[in-house]
């Protein structure tokens, strides 16, 4: 819990500068909330990829190699980690450049909102270097075990953000009225502050690690101790984006009211994310120091009392909700028929939202490991329940809405079952279970 507390304050933070984007930008009309949205589920996949997925394999490798006693070798980790986040900082940017506009259009994108999406995405992906580079920085300083420092630089960079985005988009005072470029510029700016400050800190040698004696010592085995988490787990969140994106397509299908009190509950769970993440950016940097230091007992009861923690947080919201739903559900909404879904959705989603929880935390403690195949398996086996059983459910058997909400709930129980039995079975050593 002391490693993981300053992460759910920075997750806070980062939920309200979510809220305030989206309010700031509001001002600009329903074409500016539909631009921001069009880019915003690959926003979020860039933020997954590079904090979560890659940078999980960065602080992973990291902290196998410094609980090894191996400091040369996290060092040179880090190097590569640097690499690594300019190398897929620039493709995010040239894919962005290419097929942003044509993708927003897919998606539904047109006239005046797809050209705020166009100009906003144009910023956030020009700048995709900049975000790469300031999570993974923020992900070799958590490797050697220090979540306070990313957590305060990346807090006070959302505080930026906030203020820097009122101020572009509306014209606070002297500052011009950018619209939704400034919402795009203020998140470049707040991630490049936050990247300089990693940086120096860095350089002054207050990691432990120094870099600079590396110059350009590459070594294929060393990016691929990084590679082999953070790309199955870059996988693991593409199949999780899609998923809600496909998904949601789905509960569309009932209308609007239904994909309004869908969007309640889905939002509910978004927002308990974070604080896994919190406690899982903690399981990483643990055990992956514990098996990197042979500790394979320590590292397997650090595992199952962080999934504890995670399954009893969010479990305990699922089953608030679930008995209550009009806690959650009547804040945002007075219209029967979107309160009618909204409530049906969280009375059969709740009770599951505990293996949700367990599902997450399992998987970042399978980063400290380095061993991802089984636990990403696990969350592809969400998919194919999800999805699949969507499907089929409104394609052969003439589905109900409650039929599709029984569906997505059944998906958090076989995640959550899944992951538990490939971490146990799987990712432990033969013999040192």
């Amino acid at each position: 819990m002391r490693l993981a507390a300053p992460n759910v304050v920075l997750a806070l933070l980062q939920a309200l500068v979510s809220f305030a984007d989206t309010w700031f930008v509001g001002r600009l009309g329903t074409d500016g909330l539909a631009g921001i949205a069009l880019v915003f589920p690959i926003l979020m996949l860039m933020q997954m990829m590079s904090a979560g997925a890659m940078g999980g394999g960065v602080s992973s490798s990291i902290a196998r190699a410094l609980g090894a006693g191996d400091i040369a070798r996290a060092e040179r980790l880090a190097v590569h980690a640097l690499v690594i986040a300019l190398a897929f900082g620039l493709l995010f940017t040239g894919v962005m450049r290419l097929a942003g506009p044509a993708l927003y259009a897919l998606l539904g994108g047109s006239g005046s909102a797809l050209g705020h999406a166009t100009r906003y995405s144009a910023i956030i992906f020009g700048g995709a270097v900049v975000i790469w580079l300031c999570n993974i920085l923020a992900n070799i300083i958590r490797g050697t075990g220090n979540m306070a420092l990313p957590a305060l630089v990346l807090g006070i960079a959302a505080l930026l953000q906030i203020a820097l985005c009122g101020a572009l988009v509306l014209g606070w005072g002297p500052f011009p009225v950018l619209g939704i470029a400034g919402a795009g510029i203020a998140t470049v700016c707040s991630f490049g502050a936050a990247a300089v400050c990693f940086v120096a800190y860095i350089l002054s040698g207050k990691t432990g690690l120094v870099l600079r004696r590396h110059g350009t010592d590459f070594s294929a085995r060393l990016f691929a101790d990084i590679l082999n988490v953070g790309l199955l787990s870059s996988f693991n969140a593409v199949q999780t984006v899609a998923a809600t994106l496909i998904v949601t397509g789905f509960v569309g299908a009932f209308g609007t009211a239904a994909l309004a009190g869908f969007g309640l509950g889905a939002r509910l769970e978004l927002m308990q994310i974070p604080v896994v993440f919190a406690i899982g950016s903690a399981l990483v940097v643990m055990v992956g120091t514990c098996v990197g230091a042979g500790d394979f007992k320590r590292a397997r009861r650090i595992t199952w009392t962080g999934v504890g923690v995670a399954a009893g947080v969010i479990g305990s919201v699922g089953v608030l909700v679930a008995l209550w739903p009009a806690v959650w559900a009547g804040m945002f909404s007075s219209d029967p028929a979107v309160l009618d879904a909204g409530y049906s959705y969280l009375r059969i989603a709740g009770p599951c939202y505990a293996f949700l929880g367990a599902g997450v935390a399992l998987y970042f403690a399978a980063q400290g490991t380095g061993r991802m195949l089984w636990p990403v398996l696990a969350g592809s086996a969400r998919f194919v329940v999800a999805v699949g059983g969507g499907y089929a459910l409104l394609r052969w058997f003439d589905g109900t809405l409650t039929g599709l909400f029984a569906v997505i709930g059944l998906a958090m129980v076989v995640y959550g079952v899944s992951a538990a039995v490939a971490v146990e079975r799987r990712v432990w050593p033969r013999g040192r279970r």
